[in-house]
C-alpha cells in the first residue's frame, strides 16, 4: 500500500489522470486506496511493493492445483477451456510480506529508485481486527494466479510467502523486467483515514532519471490501469475511492519505486482501504476477494487482447 505522499513530500506528489469512468448502476460506494507507506497495522510503510534484498528475487510460476482458490463465477472471456491468453506472460506482485514485520533492519535499508532513495520494502497495513495487508495481497494473487492460469497466461509471482522477507522494491521491479512480461499488477490495499472508501489503480508518471525512464510504458501502463479499473468495479460492486483520483479510481505517482524502475508495463491496484470499518468487511470476505481478483483478471485479459 503505497501511501499519499502529496501531503509530505513534493516529489510524492500524485498526480491525477483525468479519466472519468462509467458509474455501475447499482454499485455499492466502497473504496481502497494506496498512500504513502509509513508504519504497520496503524498506517502503511514507505513503498507499496514489500522488498528484501536477498540476492536473486523468489519467483514462482505455477499452474491452478487443486485446493487453490477456484475460478469463482467467471468474467468477461472467462469462459471454460478458453485459453485466450497463451503465449503471454504476467507478473503478479503480491505486496509486502508477513516476515517483514520480523526483519525491520532489512527491509530498512535504502535503495535506489531513481528519483530517490527509499526503504527496501515496507511491513504493509492491517485491519483493525488484524488481517495484514500482506495476507490479503497473497491470497488475492494467488487467485489471480489461478485465473490467468486458465486463460493460458504464463504466470510469474515476485514472492510466494518462500522467502523470510521481501523482495525489494527493486527487485520487484527486476523481476518483472527480466520476465519480459505483457503486464505486470502489484496487488496492495491502503491504509488510509476512516471514511475514505473504494479502490484505486496507481500508474507510473513519465519518470527519466538515474536508473528510471518510464517514457516507453506511461502509454500503456495507462491504458491497463484504465482496463482494470473498469472491470474491477464491475466485478466487485465497489466504486472508486472517494478521497483521490477526483472519482476515476486512477492516480499518478512517480515516487514509488517498483513503477519507476519497471521497463514493462506495471501498475499498482489498491483493492480498499483496510482501516476503514466497512471496506474491511469487504477485504476480509473470501467471496470478495474472488471478485477482486475475477476484476483484476478481467481487466488485464482486455488488456492484453486489445
Amino acid at each position: 500500500m503505497p501511501y499519499d505522499h502529496r501531503k509530505t513530500s513534493r516529489r510524492a506528489r500524485p498526480r491525477t489522470l483525468a479519466l472519468v469512468l462509467a458509474a455501475t448502476a447499482g454499485c455499492a460506494v466502497l473504496a481502497g486506496c494506496a498512500a504513502p507507506e509509513a508504519a504497520p497495522p496503524g498506517g502503511k510503510s514507505v513503498e507499496s511493493p514489500t522488498a528484501s534484498r536477498a540476492t536473486g528475487g523468489t519467483v514462482t510460476s505455477a499452474p491452478a492445483t487443486q485446493g487453490s482458490p477456484t475460478a469463482g463465477s467467471g468474467g468477461p472471456g472467462d469462459q471454460a477451456g478458453a485459453r485466450t491468453l497463451a503465449g503471454r506472460t504476467v507478473v503478479i506482485d503480491p505486496g509486502h510480506n508477513s516476515g517483514n514485520f520480523r526483519h525491520s533492519s532489512e527491509i530498512n535499508q535504502k535503495v535506489n529508485i531513481g528519483t530517490d532513495r527509499k526503504e527496501c520494502d515496507t511491513t504493509g497495513t492491517s485491519t483493525n481486527g488484524g488481517y495484514t495487508e500482506a495476507s490479503f495481497t497473497l491470497d488475492v494473487s494467488r487467485r489471480l494466479r489461478e485465473l490467468l492460469t486458465a486463460r493460458g497466461a504464463k504466470v510469474v509471482l515476485t514472492h510466494d510467502a518462500d522467502r523470510a522477507w521481501g523482495p525489494c522494491i527493486d527487485e520487484r521491479a527486476r523481476i518483472g523486467n527480466a520476465a519480459r512480461a505483457d503486464a505486470v499488477v502489484s496487488v496492495h490495499a491502503d491504509g488510509s483515514a476512516v471514511g475514505h472508501r473504494g479502490f484505486h489503480v496507481i500508474l507510473p508518471a513519465r519518470v527519466r532519471e538515474g536508473a528510471a525512464d518510464t517514457t516507453k510504458i506511461v502509454g500503456p501502463s495507462r491504458e491497463l490501469g484504465e482496463r482494470i479499473a473498469d472491470r474491477f468495479a464491475r466485478a466487485t460492486g465497489t466504486a472508486p475511492a472517494n478521497y483521490l483520483g477526483s472519482g476515476t479510481g486512477l492516480d499518478v505517482r512517480d515516487d514509488l519505486g517498483g513503477l519507476n524502475l519497471s521497463t514493462v508495463p506495471k501498475v499498482f491496484v489498491e483493492c480498499g482501504n483496510m482501516r476503514d470499518p466497512k471496506d474491511a468487511q469487504l477485504l476480509t470476505s473470501a467471496t470478495w476477494r474472488q471478485k477482486a481478483a475475477q476484476g483484476i483478471a478481467d481487466g488485464i485479459a482486455t488488456y492484453l487482447k486489445g
